[in-house]
């Protein structure tokens, strides 16, 4: 087995295995999807990469690689155990029409045994079992069979599928493998997926379809591979851990909160927890205000502020205050190879001090409406517990104790009903900003999205402002949103300067050109973008005639006439520094 202790080891590791195997290595990009507004922070490695797994030509050519920070928020309430992260490292490769199954699992398999040295013997693999509109994936089992993997350990599941990531585009099924992690005990000889004890150590996606927009599934003629392998499972797995948190990803974190709140880590079940939530959640902090996320009461800043709370009253449990600079600390230590933590520091101790003192500020406020509502009463009402809870950040497992003490009935499951009442209502009300976006490559997002480079030209100019640049974007097909650098509110004579040059560009007929060159020659030729980056050999510069110049990875139309006429229904602020526009094409 692999002596490999150090995530960057691990990293370093796997992006020459697959360097060695004429793949380019591509950026490690932002936690906040530019690209892709059907989620809302980036989720996979894939996500940078969607215009290119349509068929986009991407700069560095068809075979790729990476390390890609991530955010996953889906089991959020999962966080606690052994293997569940809110942040976390995703090792990925890319075939865009190039190799498909039968060299995508082999380097898989070459990479896990030969530079990892994990045991063939304690290696299992799932494969798609087949449905109504894909067959059995055949060719992969005759595959993990010819590399010395016994029928036994292949097993096939229906549910191996991926995509599309929209509505439409291409998908595929998948075939994952699955660790033996018991140091102890040897693998039983046939692979049960519902064992806990099989731990998923990596995914083959296989684009060979593309989903339309009436739902036929139609083999796709640019085969894609997409895989995907948490960098804190393998650090485990080759280490022979059966707990994430022990590995160098975490347990500098671990012994930190051990410091300061006296406890030890492992000897009680409900404080070991707490510790790993505190551990995860303020370590996902910290990369998403570095980021550039902010604590706030919407989008990504809900996000944020719920994951530093819940860490706080964690560290209650614990017995531990006013610590969360203090344990971001050890974060830094771990990931010294994140420029944008260093160039950051500032500012996320800074953030995350102002929010722990806010909480503690709400708390306070908490308490007396509490006292004011259960005032001579023997019971509180879900309604008046769901205020508590939802307008003033009052803890459920506080309400629960509060009432506890001064013998006031309360129900959580009227609690935990009003609670998906509401969600279901959040759910419906969100449905548009999530159903779709540039994942489905459609003419009307592509049109907003050119739009926004001639936005973002047009408030240099206006504003006067040459360093201005995008700080975020969403757009649908309904409606786009840009994010930007500046510190004031927008007079209606801006506006209307702005929303007249788009107007103008668009009436001109101006033809978009795309150039790949290297990051120094966009840079000498003034294109926008942020050059403290890590780009690849090449990128793809759009131009819009002589007004606008960006590195982008599009997608884009061929002229501005297609656009139609600019609007902008809304300027309002975003976050500190930051303003957004929202607007429309007519």
């Amino acid at each position: 087995m692999s002596e490999i202790k150090n995530r960057r080891e691990l990293i370093d590791l796997y992006l020459n295995f697959y360097k060695s195997k004429n793949h380019k290595e591509i950026p490690n990009s932002s936690l906040i999807p530019q690209n892709d507004p059907t989620v809302l922070f980036t989720t996979a490695g894939m996500h940078p990469i969607v215009p290119f797994l349509l068929g986009q030509a991407h700069p560095l050519g068809k075979r790729l690689c990476n390390v890609q920070r991530c955010i996953r928020t889906g089991d959020i309430n999962e966080v606690g155990d052994e293997y569940h992260h809110t942040f976390f490292e995703m090792l990925g490769k890319w075939s865009l029409g190039d190799y498909f199954k039968e060299d995508a699992i082999k380097y898989t398999f070459e990479f896990f045994t030969k530079e990892l040295k994990l045991s063939k013997e304690k290696i299992a693999v799932s494969v798609f079992a087949g449905n109504k509109d894909s067959p059995k994936d055949e060719e992969s089992i005759s595959v993990w069979m010819s590399l010395g993997i016994p029928k036994e350990r292949i097993t096939l599941l229906k549910d191996n599928w991926w995509g599309p990531a929209g509505l439409t585009g291409p998908c595929g099924p998948c075939t994952e493998i699955f660790y033996w992690k018991p140091k102890n005990i040897k693998a039983p000889k046939k692979f049960n997926p519902k064992d806990s004890r099989w731990v998923e150590i990596g995914n083959d996606v296989l684009m060979e379809y593309l989903k339309d927009s009436k739902e036929n599934y139609i083999p796709a003629k640019q085969k894609n591979i997409d895989f995907g392998g948490g960098v804190e499972r393998i650090l485990s797995a080759i280490n022979g851990l059966e707990d994430n948190y022990l590995t160098s990803c975490f347990i500098p974190i671990i012994n930190k909160i051990e410091k300061i709140s006296e406890k030890k880590y492992g000897k009680n079940k409900e404080e070991t927890r707490s510790m790993r939530i505190i551990a995860d959640h303020i370590k996902a902090s910290v990369f998403l205000i570095a980021d550039g996320i902010i604590p706030s009461n919407v989008e990504h800043g809900y996000v944020l502020r719920r994951l530093i709370r819940v860490a706080i009253r964690h560290g209650k449990k614990i017995g531990i205050k006013n610590f969360t600079k203090e344990i971001a600390q050890s974060v830094f230590s771990i990931y010294e190879d994140y420029e944008i933590l260093k160039k950051n520091k500032e500012k996320i101790l800074e953030e995350l001090n102002n929010e722990e003192d806010k909480f503690n500020q709400t708390i306070e406020k908490g308490f007396a409406i509490f006292n004011r509502i259960t005032k001579d009463k023997s019971e509180m009402n879900c309604k008046d517990s769901f205020l508590l809870y939802q307008s003033y950040g009052f803890p459920l497992e506080m309400i629960e104790e509060e009432c506890e003490e001064r013998k006031i009935k309360f129900s959580k499951e009227e609690f935990e009903r009003e609670c998906k009442a509401h969600q279901e209502l959040s759910r419906t009300a969100s449905a548009g900003t999530f159903k779709s976006g540039l994942a489905d490559n459609s003419e009307a997002t592509t049109k907003l999205h050119t739009a926004t480079h001639l936005l973002a030209q047009a408030l240099r100019e206006v504003l006067k402002k040459p360093d201005l640049h995008q700080k975020g974007s969403n757009i649908t097909a309904d409606r786009a949103r840009f994010d930007f650098n500046f510190d004031r509110k927008l007079t209606e004579e801006e506006i209307k300067k702005i929303e007249e040059i788009v107007n103008n560009k668009i009436k001109e007929k101006i033809e978009i050109k795309c150039e790949e060159i290297s990051p120094l020659e966009a840079k000498k030729r003034g294109a926008q973008g942020i050059f403290d980056s890590k780009y690849g050999e090449k990128v793809s510069v759009y131009s819009v005639g002589n007004f606008s110049k960006e590195i982008c990875a599009g997608p884009h139309v061929k002229n501005t006439e297609e656009l139609g006429k600019f609007k902008i229904i809304k300027e309002e602020s975003s976050s500190a520094g930051v303003r957004r526009i929202k607007a429309v094409l007519e």
